[in-house]
């Protein structure tokens, strides 16, 4: 049997037709390409850019630099001659460093030390005591130059000096500096912002200083690998940093490594001078107020609670710097006998164009203090009490300048140095001119004057000293002078005003005379009156008809001084001045006593 093969019908094939396949690969095409392009578009998102701009520090010379700010005056000289202007010194240092044309000086003040200058001189006078400088005080284009080796004894700080651009990088006593060191190398593992001229697939050895917080914007230099650079802030995935050659810009946070924090200390120094205060106690000072002679000190009687007395004796005398001198030794013996402390007061005696005359020139100021010191050392003193009003208010600096230049001179002889100041007002000659926050950061102790809300002359009549009025004086200097508590002495009145108003012409005719507290108990019994209390005010209050005319007293006494110690107490003053001795009554230091010991 022949064996055949019979083939199996072959399975017919569906075929695509031609069409079909074609736009199948259009579409993959399609598909990649769009893949592509995102690729490239995420690439190119990602890519570092590369434009590059040439730094610079906008014309300025040698750029001074503090906190990453430019200041406005450039440095000169350079290395151990190295100089700011004296705006600068003010602005970074010292605001009070003064400068007095007059006399060609700059006069530098601290806690112990007065020290003047003069321009292109290499002897400075410290204490009065000259000292030789390395550098002198240089003009330089019409601007005064301080060198900063002259600063360095009386201000804690340290610099950077560019050999490369000449800028210069201060840092003040207290500035916390947070380095970093450049890594560049810790970008290598992938494609990461911020590199600079490296590729993507090579180990970089710079990182992209960059003028903003985008891995886009321009370079302006290379940072190589373990450069150091200050932190100025954080934005983002970048650090805001300068370079030791002044540059400011921005480096990504994975090309830089922190270093631990640096902070400027300056080096520990005592207090040259600790003001004297009560054990456990409150200051009680009192003014005597002395015209041409000392009272009969055998006619005083026991005053309970207080602690320093503060007689009006010494002023200006003329317009050359002397002082005037009313002391006595009988009085400091017999205070001294009594355990208080004699703050002798000064005043510039109401004088404003003597007290321009004194006070625009160093030599005369000098000449005063000289003056102040010889006689706390002849009477004995344990302070001086600077009382200088109706002052121009275009000498208030000359004033504080005085003040500053004093109080060293008189802490290194011990003595407690307090200044009497008006509460914030709108009268340039009595208020304004007052820099209470700069005498108050200067002096031991501030007595506010807190009376004559309503004075002699006042067109209207009403309190010397409102409750209200003289607790918000007090406030104002606290929170807006930041003069604290613990250097103030609240002033009080001893006195009142007799006011007296008459109708004239269809108005109010106002005449007033001011009288102590025990005239006034005498003039309530003699006749018959009875006190009110006035709520407004917070005091008693009384007033009567005498020859067709209105008369009206607000009064001092046993209830208005104890509401007085309570605002010292409420706010933790150091304690109370009062003017003036002679016009209390007797009772009153007993109140004030129970007052101010009180405890919560």
């Amino acid at each position: 049997m022949t064996d055949s093969f019979v083939p199996r019908r072959a399975r017919k094939r569906r075929r695509w037709p031609a069409v079909t396949a074609y736009a199948a690969l259009m579409a993959v095409l399609a598909l990649g390409a769009a893949v592509a392009w995102q690729i490239h578009e995420y690439w190119e998102a990602l890519k570092p850019g590369t434009e590059r701009i040439e730094p610079d520090f906008g014309g300025n010379p040698k750029p001074v630099f503090h906190a990453g700010t430019m200041l406005e005056d450039p440095a000169a000289g350079s290395g151990d001659g190295l100089m700011l202007t004296l705006e600068t010194v003010r602005q970074l240092f010292d605001p009070y460093l003064y400068h007095e044309p007059s006399t060609d000086s700059v006069i530098l003040t601290t806690a112990d030390k007065v020290v003047r200058m003069k321009t292109d001189q290499l002897t400075a006078f410290v204490n009065e005591e000259p000292v030789q400088l390395a550098f002198p005080l240089t003009v330089v284009d019409d601007e005064l130059y301080v060198p900063l080796a002259v600063l360095e004894p009386y201000y804690r700080f340290t610099w950077i000096e560019s050999g490369k651009t000449g800028a210069v990088l201060l840092f003040r006593e207290g500035d916390v500096l947070q380095w970093a060191r450049v890594r560049p190398a810790a970008a290598a593992a992938g494609i990461f912002p911020g590199i600079g001229t490296a590729g993507a697939d090579a180990v970089p050895d710079v990182a992209a200083l960059r003028t903003a917080a985008d891995h886009k914007a321009p370079i302006a230099l290379d940072l190589a690998d373990g450069e150091r650079v200050l932190v100025l802030g954080d934005e983002g995935g970048w650090y805001r940093v300068q370079t030791t050659d002044g540059w400011i810009g921005y480096v990504a946070k994975n090309e830089a490594v922190l270093e631990a924090p640096e902070v400027i200390r300056g080096e520990r120094r005592e207090d040259p001078y600790v003001p004297w205060k009560p054990v456990g106690g409150k200051i009680n000072l009192t003014w005597e107020h002395v015209v041409s002679r000392n009272p009969d000190t055998s006619a005083i009687g026991d005053m309970p609670g207080l602690n320093v007395v503060s007689p009006t004796w010494f002023y200006l005398a003329d317009d050359e710097g002397n002082v005037g001198n009313k002391a006595s030794h009988a009085y400091v013996r017999w205070a001294h006998e009594r355990g208080y402390q004699v703050w002798a007061l000064f005043s510039n005696d109401f004088d404003p164009d003597r007290t321009r005359a004194v006070l625009s020139d160093y030599d005369k100021r000098m000449k005063v203090i000289r003056q102040l010191l010889h006689y706390a050392e002849t009477y004995r003193l344990q302070g001086i009490n600077i009382d200088f009003e109706n002052v121009y208010m275009e000498d208030g600096p000359k004033l504080t300048q005085f003040v500053r230049e004093l109080t060293p001179w008189l802490h290194e002889q011990g003595l407690v140095v307090s200044i009497d100041v008006t509460i914030r007002g709108g009268s340039p000659m009595w208020s304004l001119f007052l820099d209470r926050r700069a005498l108050g950061e200067t002096v031991d102790y501030m007595a506010v004057m807190t009376y004559d809300q309503h004075w002699a002359s006042s067109p209207v009549a009403g309190s010397v000293a409102e409750l209200s009025w003289t607790e918000k004086g007090i406030a104002d200097i606290i929170r807006e002078d930041g003069v604290p508590p613990s250097k103030l002495l609240l002033g009080v009145p001893f006195y009142t005003y007799i006011w007296t108003e008459e109708k004239e012409n269809g108005k109010t005719k106002v005449k007033s005379r001011a009288v102590g507290m025990t005239f006034m108990n005498n003039l309530i019994e003699e006749k018959g009156l009875v006190p009110v209390f006035d709520e407004k005010a917070g005091q008693d209050y009384v007033e009567y008809e005498e020859d067709g005319k209105r008369i009206r007293v607000w009064l001092e006494n046993e209830k208005s001084m104890r509401a007085r110690m309570e605002i010292v107490n409420k706010y933790g003053l150091a304690g109370v001045a009062s003017w003036r001795r002679g016009l209390e009554s007797p009772d009153i230091w007993t109140v004030m006593k129970e007052t101010l010991e009180k405890r919560p």
